[in-house]
């Protein structure tokens, strides 16, 4: 591994060596530089050297439109939405009874029952209208995103007080917000789709307000605002038709023309159909499945994903694509940045008359800032693919690691992690949808800086020395790079082989797959571990180094996963992603596992039975002629039956004053 690192050390540098620009090719530019009009030339002293000629459409546009003043302000729109959100909430709390009564003081009689808390969704256990909650999470894309950019300073704090700030900007945004998922949950389907209706009415108008006075910005150019807010009138349109649709169906079911919709089940249909599947026996044969359920994806009927994953990845996919949008308008900011400073240098070289001395070194810093800016927008497509990727396989990976917790399988996670923290566990669900939006969000930036670093190395190590005419030179350094390190690896493997052929017993059997551990040729491996051990030392180097870029490299190329640890064995702790996934996946996993949530439905079902069965008259319900059983012997008949196929339980009884559990006959 020395060697190999020497040699890539040296084909590097005989490729940096192949790109420097040559005489010929610094006339050659010269020479066009002496060809272009010179009303391109900016004269000395101008603070821009681009005259008002040259400006493009987009730029006169920014001119225009970058101080926009509307009659919407939308930051001090989210401030007033507050008045309506609270009252909406109020109003919803006055509906909304307690589950539970209790016992109140003597002025809670003045409330008739009527007032409760509302939440906005179960992040637990809800399955139905998954959709509307998660669109109703990207409704909330834009203002998120103002959060995470930290522009909301409505106050001149210190800067060690800026973490409460935060927090109070998002406990605004998620009250602002509020009304959208309190009325997509309430009992009161007419009362709250009234309300829903016209509390997405009001953010539709205003953010279209905002768009046709102030459709354009000063970083992208034409229709900047409507690029950064068409997610949300998306998502907003979307709720005013679900809102009207729950307006339709409850008033058809309030004057009597549809039957009311039962009651959220305990037991939802996939649960029990994945109880039925573990009790019915395995097919002999498994059905044949093609490439794309073996390879990318297996829908299965018995499973779905709970309201907050889908919410979570519906407003992470929103989320990622304003991040792509801020960026690209950065870049662009920089870019014309770029561009007046190679104007600059070309009126440099211009007025000293092309022969200064700084004239190939200016040549090589526009050559950079070329390829940089190419490979900066090329690279922008495989980050965000990554990404959006990522977003899909988590989903495929939350899938399966709770049905493996639900197998009882923890293999799969670290030792750690088998019984963790009860209150750890509660705060991960709560912190797992911030964290993975984002993770994603970060992860996109540190991945499109990698995969731009890696685009400058075959740039320059490849393709420039080709456009310069040195592309015999490049594969000659290249060849003997590859040449190096193929022997290294070689050698490495020769090594391997020869271990296997003459320090290794034979098998012990025919079946065997390997040779058993076991030396021989004991004086001849001495001798080769001895020799070998100069060799690995620097071998060791080069060892060290390569472990050291691939951890580099995997680490940041897996930054957005949150669902795998990038720490090593032993420090996955310190992975804070990683364990709120954890938390995320027991809280799940106690609290939806179909096998629980059926036996619990059991247990439910069979004591409103029993009430139904005490509050009727015994006379109206004995149906039957037969001989009367207690129930207190039969339980014991069926205890007695339990035991006898199953003697191991004897011994897990409790023990009862003045017999022994283990006394089988006596238990009755």
């Amino acid at each position: 591994m020395f060697a190999f690192s020497v040699s890539f050390l040296g084909a590097v540098k005989r490729t940096g060596q192949n790109t420097r620009i040559s005489d010929a090719i610094i006339a050659k530019r010269l020479e066009k530089l002496k060809e272009q009009p010179e009303k391109q030339i900016a004269p000395q002293g101008c603070k821009q050297c681009f005259p008002t000629e040259m400006l493009s459409t987009n730029e006169r546009t920014r001119q225009l439109n970058g101080t926009c003043a509307g009659s919407v302000d939308m930051e001090l729109f989210l401030h007033y939405s507050l008045i309506p959100s609270l009252f909406i909430i109020l109003v919803l709390s006055f509906l909304q009874r307690w589950e539970h009564r209790r016992q109140r003081d003597d002025t809670s009689y003045l409330l008739t029952n009527h007032f409760g808390i509302i939440i906005p969704l179960d992040f637990v256990g809800t399955f139905s209208n998954r959709w509307s909650y998660g669109i109703a999470f990207g409704a909330t894309a834009n203002k998120i995103m103002f959060l995470f950019s930290e522009g909301y300073q409505p106050l001149q704090i210190p800067q060690w007080a800026q973490a409460f700030v935060l927090l109070i900007g998002g406990i605004e945004v998620g009250l602002s917000h509020f009304p959208f998922f309190a009325c997509l949950s309430s009992e009161f389907r007419l009362v709250s789709s009234i309300l829903g209706f016209s509390y997405s009415l009001i953010w539709f108008a205003v953010t279209t307000l905002h768009l046709t006075q102030c459709p354009h910005g000063q970083f992208w150019g034409r229709y900047e605002a409507l690029v950064f807010y068409w997610p949300s009138l998306l998502c907003l349109s979307f709720l005013l038709g679900r809102f009207l649709h729950m307006f339709v169906k409850s008033l058809r079911v309030h004057l009597g023309w549809e039957l009311q919709a039962e009651e959220k089940p305990f037991l939802e249909a996939h649960q029990a159909e994945h109880v039925k599947r573990l009790l019915k026996k395995p097919p002999l044969q498994e059905e044949k499945k093609s490439w794309f359920q073996t390879r990318i994806y297996e829908w299965d009927p018995c499973f779905q994903f709970p309201s907050r994953m889908i919410g979570t990845t519906v407003l992470a996919f929103i989320c990622l694509y304003l991040f792509i949008v801020i960026e690209f308008c950065m870049f662009m900011y920089v870019r014309d940045k770029l561009d007046v400073f190679e104007g600059e240098l070309e009126s440099y070289i211009t007025s000293m008359n092309q022969t200064g001395t700084l004239t190939p070194v200016i040549l090589q810093v526009k050559e950079l800032m070329n390829v940089t800016k190419g490979v900066w927008v090329v690279t922008v497509l495989p980050a965000s693919l990554t990404c959006v990727s990522y977003l899909f396989h988590i989903l495929a990976c939350y899938r399966k690691h709770m049905k493996r917790l639900w197998a009882g399988n923890k293999h799969f996670l670290p030792l750690k992690f088998h019984n963790p923290s009860s209150s750890e566990s509660v705060v991960a669900i709560a912190r797992y949808s911030g964290w993975q939006i984002a993770y994603i969000l970060w992860g996109y930036l540190i991945i499109h800086v990698v995969q731009s670093l890696c685009g400058m190395v075959i740039m320059y190590s490849l393709v420039l020395p080709v456009i310069h005419n040195r592309g015999l030179e490049m594969l000659h350094g290249l060849g003997i790079g590859i040449l190096t390190i193929s022997i290294v690896l070689g050698l490495m493997i020769l090594q391997v082989w020869v271990a296997a052929m003459f320090f290794l017993q034979p098998k012990m059997g025919t079946a065997d797959k390997q040779k058993p551990l076991a030396l021989n040729n004991r004086k001849v491996f001495h001798n080769f571990n001895y020799f070998l051990f100069f060799y690995n030392v620097l071998l060791g180097l080069g060892a060290c180094l390569s472990r050291l870029l691939i951890s580099c490299v995997l680490g940041t190329w897996l930054v957005a996963r949150i669902d795998r640890t990038i720490m090593q064995n032993g420090y996955e702790r310190a992975d804070m992603g990683f364990s709120a996934w954890i938390g995320m996946l027991y809280v799940d996993h106690y609290h939806t596992n179909p096998v629980l949530v059926s036996f619990c439905h059991i247990l439910i079902t069979g004591h409103r039975e029993r009430r139904l069965q005490q509050s009727i008259r015994y006379g109206y319900l004995n149906q039957s002629s037969g001989p009367r059983v207690s129930a207190r012997s039969r339980t014991r008949w069926l205890l007695l039956q339990t035991l006898i196929n199953n003697p191991r339980l004897v011994v897990l009884r409790k023990s009862q004053s003045g017999q022994g559990s283990r006394d089988l006959p006596r238990f009755c």
